[in-house]
């Protein structure tokens, strides 16, 4: 900007000899605009994006609201084991009616599931009284204890429903992982692309506002010229329609800059969940190339191809699918359950201590419980049902992680293309402001006009603004590189 000023300078430099009086209005206009210059600068502090990241990693609600999937997978895990909490019953009924005693019954139980095996222990006591009681049910008056198992030697054995519905809960824990990292994925691109729209706007107002200076300069100049008589009036109409001109772009690149503002506002949040504004000091970071060297995206596509969280949720369903067969296939078996309890006379109404060596062999009740469905087409349904489940999701996670993989090449390819018109487009500016450095010397002698200076420069801030619009592009390629891979960081 300061070489373009002196260049304007130049252009008006035989009038400062002419009198006093316009060096003094001429130094004016570009001592207050120099001043004003630096002091924005000087109040302007740096927000980059690296720092935006953390805000919404450490406080963004989506992002908070994301951790707690993991918390809830974790709870439905607490509920599968609740399948095998001990239960305690009783129940007491009593009857008595026209004098007779019909019956007087008390069962106690408490149920012990062991989670490995699918074994059940129980504890026991029994009382059962009364006129009208089954004689196989009748129990001492001081009531009938006892403790047994029960086995499950064909179905049940291997897996259960109880086991199965835990395995699954627990292999829920990782997708909902796989499903927290996703979101946040989710909205961190979305942040960056923001930020980086932002930045765009930031720039397009700061190239126009320069663009403005300097016309606004320019035209100054040129009005002092004409009052003295050494400019044409009518040069005076053309530098103020370029004023007049870059002015509305500017007043529309502002309005655009304050909008991308206020979107950039909604990822900030305090760490106790109040809103943030963006502080108006507050400038985005320059927008460096920064190519990534090839071993770095062959680590971001191995990553995406083992830890994306699309992938990891289907490996999970694929998981769950794969606990499901085992338990439908166990569901094939014939139930034979085994129970075993050992008995002993409970004299619950006596102070006497209990004699436990009462429990033997001598006072058992044993049980064998056979269950078998002879076509087992309900059973063969649902196993071939989960096994087409199964083959339907692995397929699916074929085609997925190939979509993955193209996508971060895709989004790389696209990243190569960029670098390589930031190149171009930069040395066409450079190009450029030397066409608008010459151009100006020729103005100066005079062999050139005023419109071919403002349109040279209107070109190279139109240059210069496609220049920030495609490293804005490259920057957002690079987020969306890290998005494809399903990550943040390498």
């Amino acid at each position: 900007m300061r070489k373009q000023i002196e260049c304007i300078m130049n252009n008006v430099k035989w009038i400062m000899v002419r009198g006093k009086k316009i060096r003094t209005a001429f130094y004016t206009v570009f001592i207050i605009h120099y001043s004003l210059t630096i002091s924005a600068q000087d109040t302007t502090r740096v927000f980059s994006f690296a720092d935006f990241s953390d805000l919404i990693m450490a406080s963004h609600p989506i992002v908070r609201q994301a951790g707690l999937l993991s918390e809830e997978a974790r709870q439905e895990v607490l509920q599968a084991r609740g399948a095998f909490d001990p239960k305690l019953s009783s129940g007491f009924d009593e009857k008595t009616f026209g004098g007779k005693h019909y019956f007087n019954t008390w069962a106690n139980e408490l149920k012990v599931p062991v989670m490995p095996a699918g074994v059940d222990l129980k504890v026991f006591y029994d009382r059962f009284r009364g006129d009208f009681v089954n004689r196989s049910q009748i129990t001492p008056n001081s009531g009938l204890a006892g403790v047994g198992i029960t086995v499950p030697i064909g179905q049940g054995l291997l897996i259960d429903a109880r086991r199965a519905t835990l395995q699954q809960a627990q292999l829920m824990v990782n997708e909902a992982e796989a499903e927290r990292v996703k979101q946040i994925n989710k909205v961190w691109f979305s942040a960056a692309k923001d930020y980086w729209n932002w930045y765009m706007a930031f720039q397009r107002t700061r190239l126009l506002q320069e663009g403005f200076d300097l016309a606004d300069t320019r035209f100054r100049a040129l009005r002092q010229r004409a009052l003295i008589g050494d400019a044409a009036v009518i040069d005076t109409v053309e530098a103020q329609i370029t004023v007049q001109d870059r002015q509305v772009q500017l007043e529309q690149a502002l309005v655009e800059l304050r909008n991308t503002r206020l979107i950039l506002s909604t990822y900030l949040w305090s760490q106790d969940g109040q809103p943030l504004e963006l502080p108006e000091r507050a400038v985005p970071q320059q927008a460096a190339l920064s190519s990534l060297s090839g071993e770095t995206v062959q680590r971001l596509v191995d990553r995406a191809g083992e830890r994306h969280p699309d992938l990891i949720k289907l490996d999970v369903k694929i998981q769950q699918l794969s606990v499901e067969e085992r338990f439908r296939r166990e569901m094939l078996k014939p139930q034979l359950n085994l129970s075993a309890n050992l008995l002993t006379q409970a004299p619950m109404f006596s102070p006497e201590v209990p004699d436990y060596r009462a429990f033997g062999v001598n006072n058992r009740k044993i049980g064998v419980d056979f269950v078998f469905p002879l076509f087992l087409r309900k059973e063969r349904g649902k196993l071939r049902q989960v096994q087409i489940k199964s083959q339907q999701t692995g397929l699916e996670r074929q085609q997925v992680r190939r979509d993955v993989i193209n996508g971060v090449y895709a989004v790389h390819n696209d990243m190569l293309a960029l670098e390589r018109q930031i190149v171009v487009q930069d040395q066409a500016v450079r190009n450029q402001r030397r066409l608008l450095n010459a151009e100006q010397q020729k103005f100066e002698i005079g062999e050139s006009s005023l419109f071919l200076v403002n349109s040279r420069e209107t070109k190279l801030i139109d240059m210069e603004i496609k220049l920030e619009e495609i490293r804005s592009k490259y920057q957002k390629a690079v987020a969306e590189l890290y998005y494809a891979a399903g990550t943040t960081t390498i």
